[in-house]
């Protein structure tokens, strides 16, 4: 019986253990979107809760607003995360732009919440690795 092979993006051949990188990373956009939208609700019905103690804030802003564009950055996220585990070509592009985005956001607020942001700054460096570098290898499992 003879095996039919591939070539081009839906070579079974190319895949390599990175599709779980990208998997992971997908996952990791949809949870960052959760905690970002539950983060924005607290900023909305909580004001005083982000202002840190021992410092001014680095950017003086409104945090219901804030908490708002929170809100909206975590859905995008959240939708971008699930397009990045189903290998979706605009969902690897968006994704690279909101894990930016997002890592400037939690830079903002590296003063009030020190651990947590570094935690998200580390967790967008390896979903823009992930994806940037290696999302193509999503395809493959879709078109396999």
């Amino acid at each position: 019986m003879a095996t039919r092979r591939r070539s081009g993006i839906g070579d079974t051949d190319s895949l390599t253990t990175w599709v779980g990188w990208v998997a992971f990373a997908g996952i990791v956009m949809a949870t960052v979107g959760i905690l970002n939208v539950i983060q924005g609700f607290v900023a909305v019905f909580n004001d005083d809760y982000y202002t840190p103690v021992d410092s001014g804030p680095v950017a003086t802003i409104d945090y219901a607003v804030w908490g708002w564009v929170l809100v909206g950055f975590g859905v995008l996220l959240m939708v971008t995360g699930y397009g990045v585990v189903f290998g979706r070509t605009w969902a690897d592009v968006v994704g690279v732009v909101l894990a930016v985005g997002d890592a400037i956001l939690n830079f903002a607020f590296m003063s009030a919440y020190p651990i947590w942001s570094a935690m998200a700054l580390a967790l967008d460096v390896i979903v823009i690795y992930a994806v940037a570098v290696h999302g193509r290898e999503a395809k493959v499992l879709r078109t396999a």
